[in-house]
């Protein structure tokens, strides 16, 4: 019964069944049991309707796998969208972006320090910290430069439909990562359908300088998880995220004398900013590094793809939008894509051969 407990509350069980085993406690066991009995009733309490087979794949996709972290941080980051549609009219894109990153990038230096992380030492490859940071800050420049040269559909699709494969090919470059068939296949699916969100209903305007600024984008959403992954090895996950993120807000100080954020001074645009850095970034980013820590990077960059589907979920729920026939095929692709990798067992991820010593 304490193989494998999984669900929000199974995670104090897990802790529960370790310490039994640790020290014989038979007592803790029963505890674990106890907490397990309220699973019928929690099942009972959900709103009607609810599908036992969808109640059951929400508790093991939050609960502790590793796929679940990333699809957890992904439908954080699908919110975004929808808050800077909250925001006060003419906020610059660009601000907001920026302020999100100065937001969050604080957020996780402050978590990480209150925690120690940033005092135990160690060594910093300065290699992965740049490349990681300067992503970080390039990825928002690129992004809403390609949106604006190339309107938000286009720019949007090619930038989250690069951002996979890139990872992937980066990471079997840099890693000897190499993905899996399977996983070829669900990030096929998870492209089209992601593509086709963006697009639905939207129309289109293709700009060869805009198509390649997304791109940009993709690769460098790629370079973060890359050199997230390779820091990971030797250092906590906030105190990762906390240094590339930190990196990155530095990086971008000079676009708040390029678009200045006066924006922040009304309550809805603090609140969207607070949302954005606290929510959407740090959260959602301290999420994606614990799952990135336990999956390849392939994996993690096409689990993330859960961000256009909320985004298209909160855009019909919060902002009265409708969803297109293309729009519903376009989902329906996407979730394929995820079920078909997230009821993959996820493969351990290679370690590098050991280097001979000459003599």
């Amino acid at each position: 019964m304490c193989t494998r407990p999984l669900g929000l509350l199974n995670i104090r069980i897990a802790s529960l069944c370790r310490l039994a085993r640790n020290r014989g406690g038979a007592g803790l066991v029963l505890a674990a049991a106890v907490l397990w009995g309220t699973t019928g009733t929690a099942r009972a309490l959900a709103p009607a309707g609810t599908s036992p087979l969808s109640v059951g794949a929400v508790r093991i996709a939050v609960g502790g796998a590793a796929a679940g972290l990333v699809l957890a941080a992904a439908v954080l980051w699908g919110t975004t969208g929808t808050a800077r549609a909250l925001a006060p009219a003419g906020t610059s894109p660009l601000s907001v972006g920026a302020v999100r990153i100065a937001v969050g990038g604080a957020a996780l230096v402050v978590v990480a320090r209150l925690r120690g992380e940033l005092r135990r030492g160690g060594a910093w490859p300065a290699g992965a910290v740049v490349a990681g940071a300067a992503a970080v800050a390039g990825y928002q420049l690129a992004f809403f430069s390609a949106v604006a040269r190339t309107g938000v559909a286009v720019g949007t699709m090619v930038a989250i439909g690069s951002a996979p494969p890139l990872a992937g090919l980066l990471a079997w470059a840099v890693r000897a990562e190499r993905p899996g068939r399977r996983w070829y296949a669900a990030t096929a699916l998870a492209v089209a359908g992601g593509g086709l969100l963006a697009v639905a209903g939207q129309p289109l305007r293709f700009a060869p300088g805009g198509v390649a600024l997304a791109v940009a984008a993709g690769a460098a959403y790629a370079v973060v998880a890359v050199a997230a992954k390779d820091l990971l090895a030797g250092h906590g996950q906030l105190e990762v995220m906390a240094a590339l993120f930190g990196g990155g807000a530095l990086l971008l100080l000079p676009v708040a004398v390029l678009a200045p954020p006066a924006w922040l001074a009304t309550p809805r645009g603090a609140l969207v900013a607070l949302h954005l850095g606290l929510l959407a970034t740090a959260a959602a980013y301290a999420l994606f590094a614990a799952g990135l820590r336990r999956v390849t990077v392939a994996t993690a960059a096409t689990m993330s793809l859960a961000e256009p589907l909320t985004a298209a979920v909160l855009g019909v729920a919060v902002l009265g939008e409708r969803l297109t026939a293309a729009g519903l095929a376009g989902a329906a692709l996407l979730v394929g894509g995820l079920l078909l990798l997230a009821v993959t067992p996820a493969a351990a991820t290679p370690r590098r051969p050991p280097r001979r010593r000459g003599g």
